[in-house]
């Protein structure tokens, strides 16, 4: 166990743990957050470009993000549709719909890790 560093510390209240979560794929981050959130906002609004307008993000750095999750696992995450009568739109996968799924459980349990953790500096 390591040895306790409490004594160490100004003031107890005023120290966190922190850290972010993400998936990599061959040393690249793959998912994360933020695509979880572009991910979100597509399913909610049927379009790329809103998601991107919403999150405050270029439509081209979207789409890459969008590419790059498409690419990087086995099934797509996002089908996009091109505009015409009907207008075009994006949806997301059933796959994509998994993954935050999973995620959204992965990070909840490395928010209450880091909580944890936390707790584990001050009091211990």
């Amino acid at each position: 166990m390591a040895k306790k560093i409490n004594h160490l510390l100004k003031a107890k209240e005023n120290y966190t743990v922190a850290g972010t979560l993400w998936i990599e794929h061959e040393g690249e981050r793959c998912f994360g957050v933020g695509r979880m959130e572009l991910l979100q906002l597509i399913n909610k609004t049927g379009s790329i470009n809103k998601a991107a307008k919403e999150m405050g993000m270029s439509y081209k750095k979207a789409w890459n993000m969008i590419s790059n999750l498409n690419t990087q696992w086995n099934e797509p995450m996002v089908i996009t549709q091109s505009g015409g009568e009907g207008g075009g739109g994006s949806s997301l996968t059933e796959a994509a719909l998994e993954l935050i799924s999973h995620h959204t459980a992965m990070r909840k349990r490395f928010l209450h890790f880091l909580a944890t953790e936390k707790e584990n500096l001050i009091h211990l």
